[in-house]
């Protein structure tokens, strides 16, 4: 599978699973047979310890694989980091992380603060590489002014919120874009644009959706509960819409983001 780089000693895979709400270690382990690789989970969707027997189960080298997850955004404090970093090693039963991110920004916190912290955790080992979520404008270029090496922001991202003006800014400061809720919690597979181009390539919308995103050096991480959708999205990168079917999902009418909780701190 085609990775991306994060920096000069790790490489993300282009395509996961999403674990947010998943319930069923099975539906991990099946992933890690299809082939995943990468796994996304974080503190607050409390799969932790499910992603971890998953990864032991399978017997894959830990040198295979790429972890993510992300620290709850009430705990950012430098030393909260630090104890938080450690405590995620013990539950997912591995020796390091490979991209560790602040999951949302708290304007409570200084972040240099928090990254700096972070940036220990990377210089003990704990993780390989650090990374912000849900980070934009002003907050991502406070982010940047610390001087930490951050490498990946994952935000959402789908055809209806397509985070262009983001993911330019992004590109020019060498940070990988990760895309949750690629689907749009499922909306996105009834678009007009998705419908036609799924009928033209004889594939299904979400592949035409994780494809279209794959080919912009995004990563996605759409969560699937069932072998049958585990499998689809997995087999979404082996063909290539043409330049002209891309522009033509990247024309698709924007609408408001989906994700937007009482504590986000978004310019718009």
């Amino acid at each position: 599978m085609k990775t991306l780089k994060l920096n000069d000693k790790i490489e993300i895979p282009i395509l996961g699973l999403g674990t947010w709400q998943l319930k069923d270690q099975g539906a991990i382990e099946h992933a890690l047979e299809v082939g995943y690789r990468l796994i996304d989970t974080a503190d607050i969707y409390n799969t932790h310890i499910k992603v971890g027997r998953a990864v032991k189960n399978s017997k894959i080298p830990r040198e295979d694989l790429f972890l993510t997850t992300k620290i709850w955004y009430n705990s950012l404090n430098r030393k909260a980091v630090e104890e938080t970093g450690k405590r995620f090693l013990d539950e997912l039963q591995t020796p390091y992380i490979d991209l560790l991110l602040i999951h949302w920004p708290n304007p409570a916190v200084p972040i240099r603060e928090t990254l700096e912290a972070m940036n220990s955790l990377k210089e003990q080992g704990v993780t390989h590489a650090i990374g912000v979520s849900n980070f934009e404008g002003r907050r991502l270029e406070e982010a940047l002014k610390t001087g930490v090496e951050i490498t990946n922001n994952q935000v959402e991202l789908h055809p209806s919120f397509n985070q262009r003006k983001l993911k330019s800014f992004c590109d020019a400061h060498k940070i990988v874009v990760t895309a949750y809720s690629p689907i749009a919690r499922g909306q996105d597979l009834n678009l007009e644009e998705i419908k036609t181009l799924a009928k033209k390539y004889a594939k299904t919308p979400s592949q035409i959706i994780l494809n279209w995103i794959a080919q912009q050096d995004i990563v996605a991480i759409p969560k699937a509960a069932t072998h049958k959708h585990i499998e689809e999205n997995f087999n979404s990168l082996d063909f290539n819409l043409s330049k002209e079917d891309r522009e033509l999902i990247n024309q698709v009418p924007q609408e408001p983001r989906l994700i937007n909780p009482g504590f986000a701190d978004f310019d718009h």
